[in-house]
């Protein structure tokens, strides 16, 4: 969806409040597609602030299906978006300022509002995602997820260097 900001950016500098729909179904991240369960409409809020500068403030809650970083399984994990940015829309100056945001979502008068949602969500983004705290993942030789039982393979993990080690812990076990 593209908002207009020509009003914004006119000689009024009328501000723009207003919620707009998330219409985006499928996030695409990291080459691999995320489903949006839910998402509520996002609360824009853009004001003029001086030298073709403006403010940028808004909200919006969602819901992504994200794999379990241990075991894999479907997690629904809600990500609450809430941002203020500052940035400019005059190309001479856009890049010489360590205070502004980045602009990727304006293309002259125009916000894309699809591309400032991806943007956020990826700000938004936890860095681990666990079905549970508890989670046991899944074993490294046939995959099975130890969360609904147990496996029948051998513990090939060990470190031969170590086997004087456990062979001392053997020959000293208590019966």
């Amino acid at each position: 969806m593209i908002l207009d900001l020509s009003c914004v950016l006119s000689e009024q500098h009328t501000p723009i409040d207003t919620n707009l729909p998330v219409e985006m179904e499928v996030f695409h991240y990291d080459q691999r597609n995320y489903r949006i369960t839910e998402k509520s409409s996002m609360h824009l809020r853009i004001v003029y602030a001086e030298n073709k500068r403006l403010t940028i403030s808004g909200s919006c809650d969602v819901a992504v299906i994200i794999p379990c970083d241990r075991c894999l399984e479907d997690v629904e994990v809600k990500i609450p978006l809430d941002f203020h940015k500052k940035i400019s829309v005059d190309p001479a100056h856009a890049d010489q300022s360590d205070e502004l945001d980045e602009t990727n979502f304006i293309d002259g008068y125009n916000l894309d509002v699809e591309q400032l949602f991806c943007n956020e969500l990826l700000v938004g983004w936890p860095t681990k995602i666990l079905c549970r705290d508890d989670c046991k993942g899944i074993c490294s030789v046939c995959g099975q997820n130890l969360n609904e039982g147990t496996c029948d393979c051998e513990d090939t993990g060990l470190d031969p260097r170590m086997s004087v080690i456990r062979d001392v812990f053997k020959n000293f076990k208590e019966v």
